[in-house]
């Protein structure tokens, strides 16, 4: 089923590429990253051009429930454990610069902002949250704690910041992206020595950013390493509540909550993409125990890369590839992280020059010797040397069968396949023979 946000916009509709042409800036991927660079890109006047081998905002894009917040869950003390008071305050910079551009974007293009405040709770009393209290305040972070919310359930504790806020997704990109320089239906087939292969033509470029959702390119960057993806699911319920904010558990298995004008949006059941979760049955179970009078209007369900760290990468794709880009690994706050990386990607592309690597907060390069890394190996080896069919065809992972939602998935990277062998989520990028 489709997600909430198709309902009452227009989508613009863009022609495949025609020809063999050059470029500047070559970005590939049209959803929310891709569309944002290219957005920058085409305000300063840069040279470039977007390919996107299906529709824009067609895959991950379509089924966030764009929370745009700075607060990403219990992130600050962690930031502070692992890298340091001035990194913490750079992440937490950056992310409150993008809720503003966000709001002026909208401004610009007469589409709603809701001003809300973000809320991450505890059920439980637990160190982890106090944790991340005293980090707001080693930060300078405003912030308020609470113990009771408009949940319908009891709470340790909440860290509430305030001055977030919401949209519809669709409405703003579909309108930034109207004049850019976009084609549709243009799938990457290779990319090297400065060329890329489409299914309709070669392209020329000098630079590339690649916003795939999940990168699609394997011989560099170590990014099937590195990340996996983390399934999780929506349901819009009708007669529902009207929680007055953004809701997440600090609890990776918790519930998130929010609303959108008359619907109340209720996220969970999450688990690792190819793995068991509470899907949508855990949902409709709990709003029929706390929302009895509620119906479901819609369901649907997203995924997301998860890093190591549970920062993006954004930068240079690897060290090796010094005029190749990459957005991604937004763990679960794909708005704020796609417009820090349409920020930080565009000055750099714009003023010529190359990232400095080691002292940029959010370089792919380095940052891999974190305990996720020994799971996304076992997980990769345990799945390679499984005995079964079909097979992934990204790399050659044995595919589990989602019964919830009729689907192939793989374990490893979270590639997934309709029963026919339909591609459904990359890092694949071609269809499965069953």
């Amino acid at each position: 089923m489709k997600s909430i946000w198709f309902k009452g916009i227009n989508k613009p509709e863009f022609n495949c590429l025609d020809s063999d042409c050059e470029t500047d800036i070559l970005i590939v991927g049209g959803g929310l990253a891709g569309i944002l660079c290219a957005y920058m890109l085409d305000q300063s006047g840069a040279d470039y051009i977007l390919i996107e081998a299906d529709k824009i905002c067609c895959g991950v894009t379509a089924d966030t429930t764009a929370k745009i917040t700075a607060q990403h869950g219990l992130i600050y003390d962690k930031i502070i454990s692992k890298y340091g008071i001035d990194y913490a305050r750079e992440y937490y910079q950056f992310n409150s610069k993008a809720i503003n551009t966000y709001r002026d974007l909208c401004e610009k293009y007469n589409c709603r902002f809701e001003t809300k405040s973000a809320y991450v709770y505890s059920l439980h009393k637990s160190d982890d949250i106090e944790n991340e209290i005293n980090a707001y305040r080693t930060l300078g972070i405003p912030f308020e704690t609470v113990t009771d919310t408009l949940l319908p359930f009891d709470i340790y504790k909440a860290i509430r910041m305030d001055n977030q806020g919401q949209i519809n997704p669709l409405e703003l990109l579909f309108k930034v992206s109207e004049r850019l320089n976009i084609k549709e239906n243009t799938k990457l087939i290779n990319l090297s020595d400065n060329i890329a292969q489409t299914n309709h033509g070669r392209i020329r470029y000098r630079r590339a950013i690649i916003t795939t959702h999940f990168p699609i390119l394997n011989k560099h960057g170590l990014f099937s390493l590195k990340m996996y993806q983390h399934r999780s699911y929506v349901i819009a319920l009708k007669n529902a509540q009207n929680v007055d904010g953004m809701y997440i558990d600090a609890s990776e298995k918790g519930l998130s909550f929010r609303n959108c004008d008359d619907l109340l949006l209720l996220g969970g059941g999450s688990h690792r993409t190819g793995k068991k979760g509470g899907n949508y049955t855990e949902l409709i179970r709990f709003a029929e125990s706390h929302y009895p009078d509620a119906t479901i209007e819609t369901q649907y369900a997203t995924q997301d890369c998860m890093t190591l760290d549970g920062m993006p990468y954004i930068g240079q794709y690897s060290r090796n590839t010094p005029e190749l880009f990459v957005a991604t690994g937004f763990n679960k706050w794909g708005f704020t992280s796609a417009m820090v990386a349409a920020e930080i990607l565009c000055n750099t592309l714009k003023a010529e020059k190359r990232l400095d690597e080691k002292n940029q907060i959010f370089s792919p390069s380095g940052r891999i010797f974190h305990p996720q890394l020994a799971v996304n190996i076992f997980e990769t080896a345990v799945n390679f040397i499984t005995p079964t069919v079909p097979r992934c065809p990204h790399l050659g992972c044995a595919l589990k069968y989602n019964k919830d939602e009729h689907s192939w998935d793989c374990p490893c990277h979270g590639s997934r396949f309709t029963e026919s062998g339909k591609l459904i989520n990359n890092p694949a990028t071609d269809d499965k023979q069953f």
